[in-house]
């Protein structure tokens, strides 16, 4: 394998590294827009809900910062951001990119339909503002699939990045 081929896998891993941050990022923002467009509209009626509302129009904010997590672990577990730079084989480049891109298009989707959850739970604390604490569990379940897919790409990351791992794959 010549260092062309190395270079060709570093650079996928860190092209899988800029999606998982950009389209988490992405969604994050299009989440958070979808959530502060509903409390808006609620807030011309009843201002006074603005604090129970910030905290449902913020989540969605959540997975911009799984993805950044992400994108840096890339970073430094291959050498990008200091420390040794780690020889990546095409094959592992290949893998990093499809993992920082499964990992962007989960966190992208997620944040999306958690703003929509978000706008949901807005929409009944205007209609009933004693019902905070429910109307904050819809979007925290959609939550819970942006942290699994975090801790599957810092598993699958780790794997990939070990120099045990990195042994058993390459021919």
């Amino acid at each position: 394998m010549g260092p062309e081929s190395i270079e060709i896998g570093r650079g996928l891993c860190y092209a899988g590294a800029g999606l998982a941050f950009g389209l988490a990022g992405a969604g994050s923002a299009w989440g958070i827009a979808v959530a502060a467009h509903q409390a808006a509209g609620v807030m011309r009626e009843k201002p006074e809900l603005f604090g129970r509302m910030l905290v449902m129009v913020a989540l969605p904010g959540t997975q911009g910062f799984y993805g950044f997590i992400a994108a840096i672990l890339m970073m430094t577990q291959t050498g990008l951001i200091g420390g040794t730079s780690l020889k990546i084989t095409l094959g592992t480049g290949i893998a990093l990119f499809f993992i920082g891109l499964g990992d962007g298009f989960a966190q992208f989707i997620s944040a999306i339909k958690q703003g929509e959850a978000s706008a949901a739970g807005i929409s009944l604390l205007a209609r009933r503002p004693e019902a905070a604490g429910r109307a904050i569990l819809f979007p925290a379940f959609v939550e819970t699939y942006a942290v699994v897919a975090l801790l599957a790409t810092i598993l699958f990351i780790i794997f990939l990045t070990q120099p045990m791992a990195l042994h058993h794959l390459t021919p």
